[in-house]
């Protein structure tokens, strides 16, 4: 376990954990922008949550700032900001959002099952962070702007496909592993490693 143990915070208020910690504020602001139906405010608010999520991550690793804490909070705010994306299709895009209603469902399960069956099996949030994971955040940004702006369906689904893909393989790791860990690559990183449930 001692390997793979990660830093406890030293400083919560460190610059990735200020940037989670933004997108997190900026959460209810943008329930009230789609409750008040201001479309510009909200693709600008989350424009900026969306761009903050790129550089947390980053200045995680380049100030070698990457902790348990910061991993979770990460992720929390993730799940608050994708469901405030599909919160502002259903109230300033309704059409939009019949029409893509199925792939937003499958969107949504695909946050919430992992979420889930890392509860049961380790009562701990999942924050796994696969290469898969980081991928996908950083298409859907420009997945959800290109079908409100220019109704490009056809990358929003694929995207949202991708992300069942990474779901899947986020279910398969918390399976495999003996006890919860945050950051992991892929399950490959698994399957090469001593957490992996046969070896």
């Amino acid at each position: 376990m001692g390997q793979h143990a990660m830093p406890v915070d030293k400083n919560i208020y460190s610059i990735p954990n200020l940037l989670s910690l933004l997108r997190l504020a900026l959460v209810p602001v943008l329930a009230v922008a789609a409750c008040l139906n201001e479309a510009k405010l909200f693709l600008l608010l989350l424009g900026i949550s969306l761009v903050s999520d790129m550089l947390d991550g980053y200045f995680a690793r380049k100030l070698h700032q990457v902790t348990e804490f910061g991993a979770r909070l990460d992720s929390w705010a993730d799940m608050a900001t994708y469901a405030m994306m599909i919160l502002g299709l259903n109230l300033i895009w309704p059409v939009i959002f019949e029409q893509q209603l199925i792939y937003l469902v499958a969107a949504t399960l695909s946050y919430i099952l992992p979420v889930i069956v890392a509860l049961i099996r380790f009562s701990s949030f999942p924050s796994y962070h696969t290469w898969g994971a980081k991928l996908a955040a950083v298409l859907i940004a420009p997945a959800f702007y290109l079908l409100i702006l220019y109704d490009e369906q056809a990358f929003f689904r694929l995207v949202i496909i991708f992300h069942v893909v990474v779901a899947v393989e986020e279910i398969a790791i918390t399976f495999m592993l003996k006890q919860p860990r945050t950051n992991v690559a892929s399950i490959l990183t698994i399957l090469s490693s001593s957490d992996h449930k046969s070896s």
